[in-house]
């Protein structure tokens, strides 16, 4: 049988990665496959940044139970005493929890380390950090309803059950390749078929999946197993954008790579926009998702520029016209993209270096674009046969602006041309 994740999109990218996995698949026995993630232990500059956000993540989740402990507290009591303490209790968990995000932030801030290693001088991409979660065990909940729904004797089900949750485990450390997206896809076909035989509409099997706001570290918990795969396919999302961020792009074929990346993060994150609905964590709403796409697709757009700046080593009149038609377009989406953030909900949102990113390459771009305009102009001679030139040239203004100038008719043939041209 065809898994469902297969068949929503093929999922590949072809990249090497630093972070290798403890294992490669290994076919067991019973044709399924065990998978590991990477080591959890191994110093990488990628872990090691991991890690920071996962224990950034942990010291947030406590400090909200102690404020929302404190809260509770303040609006039961009667004792002004008692209130007084209390509310220096939470003004204290308030200035630590602004700490910890303004930490956080500092983090979603770090770029380079997702970058390529090459020397060649590039523009940094914006990559996504995973989402972490915490340890979920459903071994017992999926074995007793065995036993009850099923009628079967749930023992008989031990190795399956744990491998399930050693998968689970494993892709929580998912390595920057090929064999990390898979380990993330394996995990969410899984899901899809523990939701239609463990999951019921009439019964709950109180299990609670817990995961953390990819940029504020928020936690979020839902007994849904909807959560659970909109979480995973958020961060195949992620990954895709790690993976064509680390891409060199001094090569037509490593900005191939990071093209398909980043398409394919804006199709996870457009597919879980579509499709997973009432999602507990901002991260996840529609207006994050919304940007997310956007954002992914201005960088492909950006790539697209560099791909054809790379072929267009010329300084022909076409060529130049056409690179400033295309660093044009990169400046108008990032504006676009620039937009979408500072919109009411993103603006306190979105980490102040991704806007202030957004916002530098679109000026860059756009100044760009007149660059190689005026560069077009001034260095545009004729051709030997001068009407041959002329068509040329008029052939490239044609499709240099997106609307025709109002007021002005192009003229029939070269020599109205030239009568309007000594006209003005």
């Amino acid at each position: 049988m065809e898994d469902p994740g297969t068949r929503e999109s093929s999922l590949s990218d072809g990249a090497s990665d630093d972070d290798m996995p403890q294992s490669l698949p290994d076919e067991s026995s019973n044709g399924g496959s065990i998978r590991k993630g990477c080591d959890p232990f191994a110093q990488t500059q990628r872990s090691k940044l991991q890690h920071r956000r996962a224990r950034i993540n942990q010291q947030i989740n406590k400090e909200m139970r102690m404020r929302a402990g404190a809260e509770n507290l303040f609006r039961a009591t009667t004792n002004n005493k008692v209130k007084e303490t209390v509310a220096l209790e939470l003004s204290f968990v308030n200035s630590n929890l602004q700490l910890l995000k303004e930490e956080l932030e500092e983090l979603n801030s770090n770029m380079e380390v997702y970058q390529t290693d090459s020397e060649a001088v590039k523009v940094p991409m914006i990559p996504l950090g995973l989402k972490e979660t915490k340890d979920v065990d459903f071994t017992i909940p999926i074995q007793d309803f065995i036993c009850e729904h099923y009628g079967e004797d749930s023992s008989q089900y031990d190795r399956e059950i744990k491998e399930l949750m050693e998968l689970r485990q494993a892709m929580r450390t998912p390595s920057r390749n090929q064999a990390g997206l898979e380990l993330l896809m394996e995990y969410y076909n899984q899901l899809y078929y523990v939701d239609q035989r463990f999951f019921s509409a009439h019964r709950n099997l109180g299990v609670h999946f817990h995961w953390y706001d990819s940029l504020t570290g928020v936690p979020s918990s839902q007994r849904a197993l909807a959560f659970e795969k909109g979480s995973v396919l958020f961060n195949i999302g992620a990954l895709y954008t790690q993976i064509g961020a680390r891409q060199d792009r001094c090569a037509t074929a490593d900005i191939d790579a990071a093209i398909d990346a980043f398409q394919r993060a804006a199709g996870a994150f457009n597919y879980l926009k579509e499709n997973f609905s009432n999602a507990p964590s901002l991260d996840m709403s529609a207006p994050s998702l919304s940007m997310l796409v956007r954002l992914m697709l201005a960088q492909v757009q950006e790539c697209v520029f560099e791909r054809i700046a790379l072929a267009s080593r010329s300084a022909r009149f076409s060529s130049q016209l056409r690179l400033a038609q295309e660093a044009a377009r990169v400046s108008d989406v990032y504006l676009l993209v620039q937009q979408t953030m500072t919109q009411p909900l993103m603006k306190d949102y979105v980490p102040f270096s991704w806007a202030s990113m957004v916002q530098v390459k679109s000026e860059h771009f756009r100044a760009l674009s007149h660059y190689y305009a005026a560069a077009a102009l001034c260095e545009h001679t004729l051709s030997s046969k001068e009407e041959e030139g002329d068509e040329e040239a008029e052939e490239a203004f044609l499709g240099f602006y997106i609307n025709a100038p109002g007021g002005q008719s192009a003229p029939a043939d070269s020599a109205g041309s030239r009568k309007k041209a000594k006209a003005w």
